[in-house]
């Protein structure tokens, strides 16, 4: 009998996503567990063994599955390995996919998370019929998946496409986790936009903000949003600078590969307009004009799990 399912793990900087897929791209179960709770790797697949395990068993054993396929902060298609992620507790080179394999009984294929996220849009999403797109996940860092030709653009190497990390603001804000200074990262990110009020709050001591209600520990993307529809001056400046970082930054990826359209997901994306206006002001301000007016610059109608999960299946089909 032709097996009938597969799982999709997305590793993500917080929170790792799971589920199983069935034929027709159908998540019939799914369930998350956390990314940070876990000193060694060990550990972590252990935890999520203890989840996802006996749903497997309960959807016909490893016998009926295609395999699990992971999408993963810095990870290496060609190795199977997570190496040097930033935003991860496990450090040095983790060979993830061999564990996973050794721990499930089960063939295991990896790919940098976002490419995984860029999968599921270009199978399942608002990419379904396009062969150029960038996909760009807005979430406790900044993933990228760049598809050219129908096809994830890996590198000779497997880590190629993290634009994230590149440098928007040469000498700009430290990103703590990399120590490079002015990435898109540092300023795009939820941990970005948190960064940012920070920044706004001891700029301007003397302007009154709702977010001064708040504790700096207390302060988040979503605080800064609730700020922001509620006519917060500062809250609004904060989604004003950070759609320039990202806008600006999507102006370079587009006379780079001149992709049909850039998708935008993670939880950033909830700010809507807050943040899609700027980003696009600034995105055609910053183009040659053989190139504006032509991308089109989409939010997913996936939701964040599912795109992660679908794709992350995706590599064992």
């Amino acid at each position: 009998m032709d097996k009938q399912f597969a799982v999709g793990i997305d590793v993500g900087g917080t929170t790792t996503k799971f589920g199983i897929v069935n034929r027709n791209g159908e998540i019939v179960y799914q369930d998350r567990i956390s990314s940070i709770s876990h000193d060694i790797v060990e550990d972590f697949i252990a935890d999520l063994y203890e989840k996802l395990y006996p749903k497997i068993q309960e959807a016909g054993g490893p016998d009926n599955f295609v395999g699990i396929g992971m999408g993963a902060p810095n990870g290496n298609f060609y190795s199977g390995t997570i190496e040097y992620a930033p935003n991860l507790r496990w450090k040095g080179i983790i060979p993830i996919a061999k564990l996973m394999s050794q721990k499930f009984g089960m063939h295991t294929k990896l790919t940098n998370d976002a490419n995984a996220a860029a999968m599921g849009e270009m199978m399942f999403g608002c990419a379904k019929d396009m062969k150029h797109f960038i996909t760009i996940t807005l979430g406790t860092g900044v993933g990228s998946g760049i598809v050219i030709d129908g096809k994830i653009v890996l590198g000779h190497d497997g880590f190629a496409g993290e634009l994230g990390h590149t440098i928007i603001r040469p000498g700009g804000r430290l990103h703590k986790s990399t120590l490079m200074h002015g990435s898109l990262e540092a300023y795009a990110s939820a941990t970005g936009v948190r960064e940012t009020a920070i920044e706004l709050l001891t700029t301007y001591p003397e302007e009154e903000s709702l977010l001064r209600e708040h504790s700096i520990n207390d302060l988040t993307s979503q605080t800064v949003y609730e700020c922001a529809i509620r006519g917060d001056a500062i809250a609004n400046k904060i989604f004003e600078f950070t759609g320039q970082i990202l806008g600006e930054s999507l102006a370079n990826f587009i006379m780079f590969s001149s992709p049909e359209a850039i998708v935008l997901f993670g939880g950033l994306t909830k700010a809507g307009n807050l943040l899609l206006r700027p980003t696009r002001q600034h995105m055609e301000a910053n183009l040659l004009p053989i190139y504006q007016n032509k991308v089109k610059l989409l939010f997913s109608q996936l939701k964040e799990a599912d795109a992660a999960i679908l794709g992350a299946s995706a590599l064992v089909w």
